[in-house]
């Protein structure tokens, strides 16, 4: 399990487990937060093809599907 610390996620770099459509490494380009200025979700942007997807922040915590930094 990944430590991780939501308020440091801006520009961190994440490698998935389990690419797809070559889609491997990731950067975190923006956080989410709620009223209470809680952090709920990020957006990651593929380096390779620059698409966006949004997760919920603790999903990078499992080192099943997500590594930090960028690995081969």
């Amino acid at each position: 399990m990944n430590q991780i610390n939501p308020n440091k996620l801006p520009l961190s770099k994440w490698t998935s487990t389990s690419p797809k459509q070559k889609e491997k490494h990731f950067i975190v380009t923006k956080l989410i937060k709620d009223e209470q200025e809680n952090v709920i979700e990020c957006i990651l942007e593929a380096v390779l093809t620059r698409k966006q997807y949004t997760l919920p922040w603790h999903d990078l915590k499992s080192s099943e599907h997500w590594l930090q930094g960028w690995q081969s």
